[in-house]
């Protein structure tokens, strides 16, 4: 099993960085700087032409950081209160919602960036968090070249522009790859403090556990640990009770009605959302809507002969067992992916009897 290693070996001599690419991103760099100048000056930027603030990510950071500093840190979960809020900075409505669906250790940054002016909150918070972005990518890449790749990167100037945490999120990851090998508690330090993104919490322990690096996993959980009773002493139990409890309508939101856009979303669930894929019905509208796309499947399978059903469910189907079945089955057993035709017919009509039922509980009929 690997453990943490004390020391890392590191290269006598700079490496020599091809000139082409120098050129490539130093003329990304100047693309990047351009744009943000442009777009501040031209009014894209924080504030429109009429002095309006422009409707982007950090407006949910600066309304919920506003909630905190008066006294009502659970509210900031609330879609419609923190809307509330947001319009009333930002001086005009805006379709939809940018809501707050960050844990409670993030209303620290929140509560900060809100005692100032927004304009200088926005533009203090770029400023400031890309220093670790640019600090982490000259020690990644071991060359001053780092910080020129940093700037060219495309999406600085879109994370610049929206306001988002990407320039932190990627100083945390960054760093802590980077010092796993040198300084395994700072390199968890890093990790804990990545917990207002929970989504990693599910991919790094397991990635630690499996390298071995308990030291690195260890001090990741007691930061996190410790972050969750900060922020539980400083914003009480209604703010976790709040972020749990609307936790579910973000899932929502996101994953089944696509109101993040699925072309931030980078997995093949989110593809199959962009090419107008659905999940289960949300409304008595997409229920009959999805009733109806299943009978007219049951149709095309009837006359393709479908008999074979492979879901992206392995356990529930039982894939498994079945792969292993057919490694081991002689020329005479069946085929155990295959149902026959007229079970994989029920197997979709019970999926239209489950919407009939939602529809049912919807307090519609069919």
């Amino acid at each position: 099993m690997a453990a943490s290693r004390p020391t890392l070996a590191i290269a006598p001599e700079q490496p020599e960085i091809p000139a082409g690419l120098l050129r490539v991103c130093f003329a990304l760099c100047v693309v990047n700087l351009t744009l943000g100048v442009v777009a501040y000056s031209s009014h894209w930027w924080i504030y429109d032409s009429n002095g309006l603030g422009i409707p982007t990510d950090f407006i949910n950071v600066w309304a919920a950081g506003r909630l905190v500093l008066d006294g009502l840190p659970a509210q900031a979960y609330d879609w419609d209160i923190q809307k509330q809020i947001e319009v009333a900075k930002l001086g005009q409505d805006f379709v939809g919602y940018f809501a707050w669906h960050y844990p409670p250790p993030f209303l620290f940054v929140a509560s900060v960036l809100a005692q100032l002016p927004y304009s200088v909150g926005y533009l203090g918070w770029v400023l400031v968090s890309i220093v670790p972005y640019l600090v982490v990518m000259r020690a990644i890449v071991g060359h001053n070249f780092g910080l020129l790749l940093a700037l060219a990167a495309p999406m600085a100037f879109l994370n610049a522009l929206v306001g988002q945490n990407g320039f932190l999120t990627a100083a945390l990851i960054g760093g802590a790859l980077f010092l796993i090998p040198m300084r395994p508690v700072l390199a968890g330090i890093c990790l804990g403090l990545l917990t207002y993104k929970p989504q990693y919490g599910l991919l790094f322990p397991i990635a630690l556990i499996a390298a071995g690096h308990w030291r690195v996993f260890i001090s990741a959980s007691v930061t996190a640990i410790a972050m969750f009773f900060v922020s539980w002493l400083a914003f009480g139990t209604e703010s976790w009770l709040a972020f749990f409890h609307w936790m579910p309508r973000f899932s929502q939101a996101f994953l089944t009605e696509g109101k993040a856009t699925w072309w931030k979303l980078q997995s093949i669930f989110s593809v199959v959302g962009y090419f107008g894929g659905t999940g289960g019905g949300r409304d008595a509208e997409s229920e009959r809507l999805q009733i109806a796309s299943l009978e007219r499947w049951k149709g095309i399978a009837a006359r393709a002969g479908v008999d074979v059903n492979i879901t992206n469910h392995p356990l529930h189907s039982e894939s498994i067992e079945k792969e292993y079945l057919l490694h081991y089955r002689t020329p005479d057993q069946p085929n155990p992916f295959v149902l026959g035709k007229e079970r994989y017919q029920r197997y979709v009509a019970i999926q239209q009897e489950c919407a009939r039922i939602e529809l049912a509980r919807l307090g519609f009929a069919q």
